[in-house]
């Protein structure tokens, strides 16, 4: 894999667990609620999406499919929500986790087959998510936690929609600019302020765009640049870091303690993931 190559998707995996720090930071040291926070990240997502698309001559409204949007739209309201009880790291090792369970029973329910190495590799990463949030005192709060794997399994279904599409890129262009009903109708009922004469909840607003903007919008840009260049293992192998980056973030720069729960889960779920996807001999 050619250096630059590398370099791009390692900084497309940054900005993915971004999303994972901006929430928590949005959630945890602003006035800005998750329902507001799901429609500045989504909002400006759209807004940064569409406009690279224009640029290659598609119009946003024609791409994507509703079924994908309203998987994005309950991946994004789930993970804003369950960010207000949970730590940058714990959530992204939920979120993530539950992608990946999520996909490989769906493949398995459709007639996928496992060695028996990716069998025990399935089983070991399942055993790591429950652990995560069994009951005890460093266990994440469990409707945050059941929020955040609900998330992950509406981002794996999400995943699963796009599978085989000709552009990626388009297709989640189109279903970002498709959930804006939702989002708003999300806003409405939940009747959160959104002052902008507020500092607080201003810089609630920035964290939510930096999300949907950069972390979100061109973030997807660059890693679906650098997907075709990847192979498929590869791929997948990569994003195994994007969990542990986040970890790293909430350790540094919101101070999260690194327990020994979390850090036996983070072995289990990422190491029985490795076992899945790798090709075996």
């Amino acid at each position: 894999m050619p250096v630059s190559t590398l370099l791009y998707a390692c900084l497309a995996m940054v900005a993915f667990a971004a999303n994972s720090l901006l929430c928590r930071m949005a959630l945890v040291e602003t006035d800005i609620g998750p329902a507001s926070f799901t429609l500045v990240r989504l909002l400006s997502g759209a807004v940064v999406l569409s406009l690279l698309i224009q640029l290659k001559g598609h119009h946003p409204a024609k791409q994507g499919s509703w079924a994908g949007a309203i998987a994005l739209f309950c991946y994004a309201a789930g993970f804003s929500f369950a960010y207000q009880s949970v730590t940058t790291g714990t959530g992204a090792l939920l979120l993530f986790g539950a992608v990946q369970i999520s996909m490989i029973s769906i493949g398995f329910f459709r007639g996928e087959r496992f060695s028996f190495i990716q069998t025990a590799g399935f089983v070991v990463a399942f055993a790591g998510l429950v652990y995560l949030v069994l009951p005890g005192v460093t266990a994440p709060p469990l409707p945050a936690a059941l929020l955040m794997i609900t998330a992950g399994i509406s981002w794996g279904v999400y995943s699963l929609l796009g599978k085989g599409v000709a552009s990626p890129l388009l297709m989640t262009a189109g279903n970002f600019v498709r959930t804006t009903p939702f989002i708003v109708a999300l806003f409405i009922f939940v009747d959160e302020p959104l002052s902008l004469s507020e500092t607080t909840i201003r810089y609630g607003i920035i964290y939510g765009v930096l999300s949907g903007a950069i972390a979100s919008g061109l973030g997807y840009a660059l890693w679906y640049a650098v997907l075709p260049k990847i192979a498929a293992t590869n791929a997948a192998t990569l994003q195994l870091s994007v969990p542990v980056i986040a970890i790293l973030m909430g350790w540094v720069f919101l101070s999260e303690s690194l327990n020994t729960r979390i850090i036996i889960a983070s072995a289990a779920i990422i190491g029985g993931i490795v076992l899945v996807i790798r090709k075996w001999r």
